[in-house]
């Protein structure tokens, strides 16, 4: 999202919608963030109807604008569906076309990936959808390159969640592409949530529940968090858990859905977006600060998780030039220290 524009989210609120769903939209994209000190969303629901019975008939929504609301937006998000092999109603389907075909951004939340199949614009297109509902899918619309047991499914404009907690991980994925990483992250502090989850993480980890006293990784995660700058493998992890580096991959496994290599590689490339995103113009120091070695890691690795290059990155999130010229002494590294992890 361009810097000072105003970007116009709307939801789509149909019948038996889900409130959760719809509050995580409001949460993220309708509620002012003064903290923030930048544009932000302009948030509207709209809906078929003028009176809409709420998931399984339990309150009814008034007072959200028509579907002409849907036409004016930047960024389209659909209703899930209570029951996804209804069809949706006809006037949500042209809605739903006519953003996609002005180039709109489209998100679904959990069954609302059958919306926008349903609509047609999913067909050879990457999605997910919750683990319940995946086969229904795949059958209902074979065209859908379904990816069924991951948290979301970036695909440029279109983007699906898998559940109702999901969207949350996709909302802040859209807030981490729209403002960077640093919004994002003072967004999920606001929220209490946590700041990444990458969308390839399983939708189902088992959690089983610990004795006492808590045997979790969280205490290694926080000790890795805080020595993304140091040499840093796999064994340093195992060794700080006292387990095994097969058990710490059973572990990680379990506890985040990805391995202990993939989780510090995430890590190491959010520490340096952050970097870049308070002013370090010199990548070499950005890529040796955030534990990626060289400036042609940082780019690869870069480029791979957020589309961009570091200069592109830096163009897109980075301060006004007089806030880079201020930020430090010229012959300082930037120190993790200075970096809330």
């Amino acid at each position: 999202m361009p810097q000072g524009s105003s970007h116009r989210v709307v939801m789509i609120v149909d019948e038996g919608s889900n409130p959760f769903e719809m509050g995580v939209a409001t949460e993220l994209f309708g509620l002012r963030r003064p903290e923030l000190d930048r544009p932000w969303y302009d948030f509207a629901l709209c809906s078929a109807a003028p009176a809409v019975r709420m998931h399984h008939g339990f309150f009814t929504l008034t007072g959200a604008g028509d579907l002409s609301a849907a036409d004016g937006a930047d960024t389209l998000i659909v209703p899930n569906r209570p029951d996804p092999l209804t069809p949706p109603a006809p006037a949500v389907l042209d809605a739903v076309r006519r953003a996609a075909d002005r180039g709109a951004r489209l998100v679904s939340f959990c069954t609302g990936a059958f919306t926008l199949a349903a609509a047609g614009v999913l067909d050879g297109r990457r999605a997910t959808t919750h683990w319940r509902w995946a086969d229904e899918l795949a059958a209902a619309h074979p065209g859908v390159r379904l990816e069924p047991d991951v948290l979301f499914v970036d695909d440029g404009d279109v983007l699906t969640a898998a559940g109702s907690a999901a969207a949350l991980d996709l909302g802040l994925h859209l807030i981490r592409r729209d403002h960077g990483a640093e919004t994002a992250n003072a967004v999920a502090r606001r929220l209490v949530f946590a700041a990444h989850r990458d969308g390839g993480q399983r939708q189902f980890v088992e959690r089983p529940v610990p004795a006492v006293p808590d045997t979790s990784l969280a205490p290694v995660l926080d000790w890795a968090r805080r020595r993304l700058h140091r040499p840093l493998a796999v064994a340093d992890l195992a060794a700080r858990a006292a387990v095994s580096p097969a058990t710490l991959h059973r572990r990680f496994q379990a506890e985040t859905g990805t391995t202990p290599l993939a989780w510090l590689t995430a890590e190491r490339v959010a520490l340096a977006c952050r970097l870049i995103e308070r002013g370090e113009t010199r990548m070499d120091a950005v890529a040796r600060a955030a534990g990626l070695g060289t400036a042609a890691n940082l780019r690869a690795q870069l480029v791979r998780r957020t589309g961009l290059t570091p200069s592109a990155y830096r163009a897109r999130f980075g301060p006004a030039p007089a806030a880079v010229r201020s930020r430090r002494p010229r012959g300082n590294s930037p120190s993790p220290t200075d970096v809330a992890v």
